[in-house]
C-alpha cells in the first residue's frame, strides 16, 4: 500500500499537481515506516529504508529523487531515465554538459551519446521545439570534428521541426538537463555514463538498456521556474 501510495505521489507530480502528490508522499511515507518498524528481514528493512530515503521534501514544496546507477548495472537507458518526466507540455530542453565533444575520448562516445538523447526527444511523448547546448570546445585537434558532428546534429533536428542552438564555455562545469515543465535532472556523469561497447556488434552496441553503466548519481528535482543558459 505504502508503495502504491508513493507512484500515485510520482504520478501527480509529474502532473504539477503538488499539493496532492504531497498529501500521498506523506501517507505513502508513514506506511512505508510502519512495515520497517513490524519487519524482522534486516534485507526487507534494508530496502524500505532505501525506498524512503529516494524521497525528500524540501518545505517550500519543491521535490527531490535520487537515483544511484551501480557499477556495471544494466537497464539505465535514457528513455527508462527520463520518460516520465518528457510530459506532453515539454517543448524547450536545457542541456549543460562540458563534455559534448570528441566522438572518440578516453573509450567514451560523446557526441553519439548526445545524438541518442535528441533521437529519444524527437520520439516524444512531448512535443520538443528547441534544445539549448551548452558545453566546452574540444582542446587540440578534435575541435574541428566536434563542431561538424554538431552541425550535422543541427541540420538532422531542424528536419524534425527542432532548433538546436549551442553555446560554448570554457568554465563550465555542471552537468544538468531541464525540461521546460520544471524537472532538473543532474546526473555526475552527465550523458556519458555508458562503458563503452564490446565491440561494434555487441549486445548494447544499439539498446542502451542493455549497455553497462558507469557507478553514477542521479538526482532529479522540481523547481518553480527553469533558469535559462
Amino acid at each position: 500500500a505504502g508503495a502504491e501510495t508513493v507512484k500515485r505521489a510520482v504520478q501527480l507530480d509529474v502532473a504539477s499537481r503538488f499539493q496532492e502528490s504531497l498529501v500521498c508522499y506523506q501517507e505513502g511515507i508513514d506506511l512505508l515506516l510502519q512495515v520497517v518498524k513490524a519487519t524482522t528481514d534486516e534485507a526487507k528493512k534494508q530496502r524500505y529504508r532505501q525506498k524512503i530515503s529516494e524521497f525528500t521534501f524540501l518545505s517550500d514544496g519543491k521535490y527531490h529523487k535520487q537515483i544511484r546507477i551501480e557499477e556495471n548495472a544494466t537497464g539505465f537507458g535514457y528513455e527508462k531515465l527520463f520518460h516520465e518526466y518528457l510530459t506532453e507540455i515539454v517543448s524547450e530542453v536545457w542541456v549543460e554538459d562540458p563534455y559534448i565533444r570528441q566522438i572518440h575520448q578516453a573509450s567514451r562516445y560523446l557526441l553519439y551519446n548526445f545524438l541518442r538523447f535528441c533521437e529519444m526527444l524527437v520520439k516524444g511523448p512531448c512535443k520538443v521545439k528547441r534544445i539549448h547546448l551548452l558545453t566546452s570546445y574540444d582542446q587540440g585537434g578534435g575541435r574541428s570534428q566536434q563542431m561538424a558532428a554538431l552541425e550535422e546534429i543541427k541540420q538532422s533536428l531542424s528536419n524534425y521541426g527542432v532548433t538546436l542552438s549551442i553555446d560554448f564555455s570554457s568554465s563550465i562545469h555542471d552537468r544538468e538537463i531541464r525540461f521546460n515543465n520544471g524537472w532538473m535532472i543532474k546526473i555526475g556523469r552527465g550523458l556519458d555514463y555508458f562503458k563503452k561497447p564490446q565491440g561494434h556488434f555487441s549486445i548494447g552496441y544499439c539498446d542502451f538498456d542493455l549497455r553497462p553503466c558507469h557507478e553514477t548519481t542521479v538526482d532529479i528535482f522540481h523547481t518553480k521556474h527553469t533558469k535559462k543558459m
